[in-house]
C-alpha cells in the first residue's frame, strides 16, 4: 500500500463521525432523487405497456345516437387507421349493504367482433354470457378497482338504474382497461363512488334503446396523421347527429391524471434532491478545506518530496470517495425502498396488469454522474489554494486572524458582553463559512414547511370546496335539463330542508385560434348552496352581463375582460354565441365559466330549466335521502358531499401523513450534518483557544458557549430565513405543478412553522450536545503544545 493511501485510512479513522454525516446526506439526495423519478419511470412504463397490449385510441368521440354504418364513414376519414364504435350508459348503481351514491359506467362489448380498440383485459373470473330473457339479469364485469374497493367478488350483485328501469348486474369477473386506469370522477380519486362495467353490447343497447346504433366512438390515428384535422373531421361528421366535439388523449380524464402526476413528480424528484445535494457539495467542501488547512506542513512536505499537484489532488479525492460511494450505495437502497413504497402508493389510484418498480441503469448512472461531481467540485475548491502554494510557503503556518469589531459592537451606547463579541468577530471574520451554514439549515427548515405544506393545501382545499362553496348536502342531476318546478318535488323528499336550481352546459370556449372544453354553470342570482370561492376565500357572484372564467382558462386562451369569445354547446342544438368575458376568478378546480341562470338560459335560447340541484339536508337525514332520490324518474345520479370527502380523506390523509414524515426525516439528516460538521471543524480550529481560556479560568460551559453560540446565533438567523425559503419554494413548486385539474392553494399554517423550527432546532441541539462531550473531555496539555 502506498503511504498516501495509509494516510488517507488514517484521515478517515480521524474524520468517521464527520464521515458518517457526510454519506448520510448524500444518501438522502441521492435516495429523493432516485426513489421519486423511478415510480415515475415505472408508471410511465407500465402505462406505456398497457396503452400498447390495449390499443389505447387516440381520438375519443360522443354522439346522442349514431347508427352502425355511421362507424364505416369515420373509417373513411383520411388519417384514420381504426375506429371502434359502442355504447355507453351512465347508470345510478347501489351496492348492497351501503346507501352511498354510486356512479357506473356501462359501455358494451362486441361478442360478435373482437376488440381492437381500448382493449378489456380480464382479471379474475369469466367474461359475462348474454342474458337469459327480456328483464334479466345482466352479466357484467366490474373495473377492478371498484369491485375490491367494495370488496366485490364474481357472482356478487348490484342494482342499476339503466335508463328508469332498475336492472340486476351480476358480477361475472374484473378487469382493467386502458382508458379508465384512473378511478374517479372530476379529477378526484375515488374507488368507492364510481365504477365501470362491461357487458354484451347488444344487451346494454336494448336496454338504452340504442339497438343498431353507437353513441361513443374510438378512434387510432395512422402513423403521421394530425390528431387535430382527424378531431375537427369527426367533430364535423358527427355534428348533425348531435356529436359533441372530438378530442384527443390530453383531454381524457385517466390520461390527463396520469400525465400531472408524472409532471408533478418530475418537478418534486429534480428540486429537493438538488438541495441535499448543494448541502453535501457545501459539506465535503469546509471538511476538506479544514484537513488541508490543517495538515498544510505535510502538503508542503509532499510537494517537496516531489509529489505533483494533481497526486496530492488525487490524494483528497480519494479521502473523499468513501464517504462519498458509501452515502451513494446507501442512496441507491434507500431510492429503491422508498420508491417501491412511492410505487404502492400509486397502485391505489392506477391501476395496471402489471406494475413493478425498478431502478433504470440510466438513472444509477446520472445520479452516479450527479453525485461524483459534486464531490471532485466541493473537494478541489477547498484545496486549490493549498495546493498552489510552494512548499516554502505552505512550511510558514496560516497569518493570524485579522480581528477587528464587529457591526453591532459600532452601534452607540450598545454594551455586548465579551462572550458575544467573540462570537460577532469570529462570524465576521468567516463570512462565507457563516452564510453557508446558515443556508444549510434554512434549507433543512424549507424543506419540512414544503413536505407539511401538502396538509395545509389539502384542508385548505376540502375547507374552500366542501365547507365554503359546496354548502349542500347532496347535488342531483337530471339526465335532460328539467322545469325548475322540479325542486318541489325534491323538497318533498324526507329530510330536505333547502332546494337549489342551476344549470351546467358543456361548452368549447375558443379565443383566436385557441380553444378549450369547458363546463359553464349558471347560478342564481345571490346562491346559498353552490357558490364560487376564491382561493381567498372570497364570494365571487356571476353577472348577467358576460362570463366569468378561471384565471388559468383566461391564461390558456389569452383572454383579457372585455374581449369576445366563442362558445359552442356541446348538447341540445349545438349553438355557437358570441359571449364577452366579464372577469376572472382564480378558483382551485378545473377550467369553468360562470354565468346567471337565467342568463345562460337566455343565451342558450332555452326556457328556464335547470340541470342539477342543491340539497340542504337536515342532520341524521342523509341517508334516507338518498335513498329517497334513488328511484326518480328522469335523475342521472346523486352526490353526497359527506361520502366524497370521505373516501378522499381516507387515501390522501394517509399518503401526506408518509411523504411529510419522509421529508422530515431528510431535513434532520441536513440539520445534524450542517450543524455537527460545523462544530466540530470549529473545535478543531479553535482547541487551542478554547484551551487556554480553560487554563485562564473559564468554566466548561462558557468555553461551549463560546462555540456552541456561534452555531446558536446561526440557526436564530436560519429560522427566519428558512421560513421565507419555505414560502417561496412552495410557490415555486405549485407554480410548476399546477395542472387544469387543480390548483393547489399556497396555504401554509402556523403549526407548519413551527413544527418546521421544533425539527431542525432539536436536529441542531443534538448535534451541539455531541460536541459539548468533546469540548468536556478537552485534553488541555495536549491542546497546548501547539508551535506558534
Amino acid at each position: 500500500m502506498k503511504a498516501l493511501d495509509r494516510k488517507v485510512l488514517r484521515d478517515l479513522r480521524l474524520l468517521w463521525s464527520q464521515a458518517i454525516t457526510i454519506a448520510l446526506v448524500v444518501a438522502s439526495g441521492i435516495g429523493g432523487f432516485l426513489a421519486t423519478l423511478s415510480a415515475v419511470d415505472s408508471l410511465a412504463i407500465a402505462r406505456d405497456a398497457f396503452y400498447a397490449s390495449g390499443h389505447f385510441a387516440d381520438v375519443f368521440a360522443s354522439v346522442k345516437r349514431a347508427p352502425d354504418a355511421m362507424g364505416e364513414r369515420l373509417r373513411e376519414i383520411p388519417g384514420v387507421l381504426d375506429v371502434q364504435t359502442t355504447v355507453e350508459s351512465f347508470a345510478r348503481v347501489t351496492v348492497p349493504g351501503s346507501v352511498d351514491p354510486v356512479m357506473g359506467n356501462l359501455i358494451g362489448l362486441d361478442r360478435h367482433r373482437a376488440q381492437r380498440l381500448n382493449q378489456v383485459l380480464l382479471r379474475s373470473g369469466q367474461w359475462p354470457a348474454p342474458a337469459s330473457g327480456a328483464g334479466g339479469e345482466l352479466q357484467v364485469l366490474a373495473s377492478e378497482s371498484f369491485a375490491q374497493a367494495h370488496k366485490l367478488r364474481p357472482g356478487a350483485t348490484v342494482s342499476a338504474l339503466v335508463n328508469g328501469k332498475r336492472r340486476t348486474l351480476r358480477i361475472t369477473g374484473t378487469a382493467l382497461s386502458p382508458e379508465y386506469i384512473f378511478g374517479g370522477m372530476m379529477g378526484v380519486p375515488d374507488l368507492r363512488a364510481y365504477g365501470v362495467f362491461w357487458l354484451d353490447k347488444d344487451e346494454l343497447a336494448a336496454a338504452a334503446d340504442m339497438a343498431g346504433a353507437f353513441n361513443k366512438a374510438a378512434v387510432k390515428l395512422a402513423p403521421g396523421a394530425s390528431e387535430r384535422a382527424v378531431e375537427d373531421a369527426v367533430t364535423r361528421t358527427l355534428a348533425k347527429l348531435g356529436g359533441a366535439p372530438a378530442h384527443g388523449r390530453a383531454e381524457q380524464m385517466s390520461h390527463a391524471m396520469l400525465d400531472n402526476e408524472i409532471k408533478e413528480q418530475h418537478v418534486m424528484g429534480t428540486v429537493l434532491p438538488a438541495i441535499f445535494l448543494a448541502v453535501a457539495g457545501f459539506l465535503l467542501h469546509v471538511v476538506t478545506a479544514r484537513l488541508v488547512a490543517t495538515q498544510r506542513e505535510q502538503v508542503a512536505a509532499l510537494k517537496a518530496l516531489g509529489y505533483r499537484n494533481r497526486t496530492i489532488a488525487l490524494h483528497y479525492l480519494k479521502l473523499v470517495a468513501p464517504m462519498v460511494a458509501g452515502g451513494y450505495v446507501l442512496g441507491v437502497a434507500l431510492g429503491d425502498w422508498l420508491g417501491a413504497g412511492l410505487t404502492g402508493l400509486y397502485a391505489e389510484f392506477f391501476h395496471f396488469p402489471a406494475f413493478e418498480h425498478r431502478i433504470s441503469p440510466s438513472l444509477a448512472l446520472i445520479g452516479l454522474a450527479i453525485v461524483s461531481a459534486t464531490a471532485v467540485l466541493g473537494t478541489l475548491t477547498a484545496i486549490a489554494a493549498t495546493v498552489r502554494l510552494s512548499p516554502a510557503e505552505a512550511m510558514r503556518p496560516p497569518a493570524p486572524g485579522h480581528y477587528r469589531r464587529a457591526l453591532l459592537e459600532r452601534v452607540p451606547r450598545l454594551k455586548l458582553a465579551p462572550a458575544l463579541r467573540m462570537i460577532l468577530r469570529n462570524i465576521e471574520r468567516r463570512p462565507l463559512r457563516a452564510a453557508l451554514t446558515t443556508g444549510g439549515i434554512a434549507a433543512a427548515v424549507a424543506i419540512v414547511i414544503m413536505g407539511y405544506f401538502f396538509r395545509d393545501a389539502i384542508e385548505a382545499i376540502v375547507d374552500n370546496q366542501f365547507n365554503l362553496a359546496m354548502r349542500g348536502d347532496i347535488i342531483v342531476w337530471t339526465i335532460n335539463p328539467v322545469d325548475p318546478g322540479a325542486s318541489r318535488e325534491l323538497a318533498r323528499l324526507p329530510g330536505v330542508l333547502q332546494v337549489e336550481p342551476g344549470r351546467r352546459v358543456a361548452v368549447r370556449i375558443t379565443h383566436g385560434a385557441v380553444s378549450e372544453n369547458i363546463l359553464i354553470d349558471g347560478s342564481p342570482p345571490a346562491p346559498l348552496l353552490q357558490r364560487v370561492i376564491d382561493v381567498d376565500q372570497h364570494l365571487a357572484l356571476a353577472g348577467t352581463a358576460g362570463l366569468l372564467i378561471t384565471d388559468r382558462l383566461a391564461d390558456k386562451l389569452h383572454v383579457r375582460p372585455g374581449e369576445e369569445v366563442t362558445i359552442e354547446v356541446r348538447e341540445g342544438k349545438r349553438e355557437v354565441r358570441q359571449v364577452t368575458v366579464a372577469g376572472t376568478v382564480r378558483n382551485m378546480m378545473g377550467l369553468f365559466g360562470y354565468i346567471r341562470r337565467d342568463a345562460l338560459n337566455l343565451l342558450l335560447g332555452e326556457g328556464d330549466v335547470a340541470s342539477f340541484f342543491s340539497l340542504r339536508v337536515a342532520p341524521g337525514m342523509l341517508p334516507a335521502t338518498l335513498r329517497a332520490t334513488q328511484d326518480l324518474p328522469n335523475v342521472a345520479g346523486a352526490f353526497s358531499k359527506a361520502t366524497m370527502l370521505r373516501n378522499m380523506q381516507e387515501v390522501t390523509a394517509r399518503n401526506i401523513l408518509v411523504m411529510s414524515t419522509i421529508l422530515t426525516a431528510f431535513a434532520v439528516v441536513i440539520a445534524v450534518g450542517v450543524v455537527y460538521n460545523n462544530a466540530r471543524i470549529a473545535l478543531a480550529e479553535r482547541t487551542w483557544e478554547l484551551a487556554s481560556l480553560r487554563v485562564l479560568g473559564f468554566t466548561r460551559a462558557e468555553v461551549s458557549m463560546l462555540l456552541l453560540g456561534e452555531l446558536a446565533l446561526g440557526i436564530a438567523v436560519a429560522l427566519p430565513l428558512g421560513m421565507f425559503l419555505g414560502w417561496a419554494l412552495t410557490h415555486g413548486v405549485v407554480e410548476a405543478i399546477k395542472n387544469d385539474q387543480m390548483l393547489f392553494p399556497v396555504t401554509i399554517q402556523p403549526r407548519t412553522y413551527a413544527w418546521a423550527a421544533i425539527a431542525v432546532v432539536a436536529a441542531g441541539v443534538g448535534s451541539a450536545l455531541v460536541v459539548r462531550r468533546r469540548i468536556d473531555r478537552l485534553d488541555m496539555v495536549a491542546a497546548l503544545k501547539t508551535r506558534e
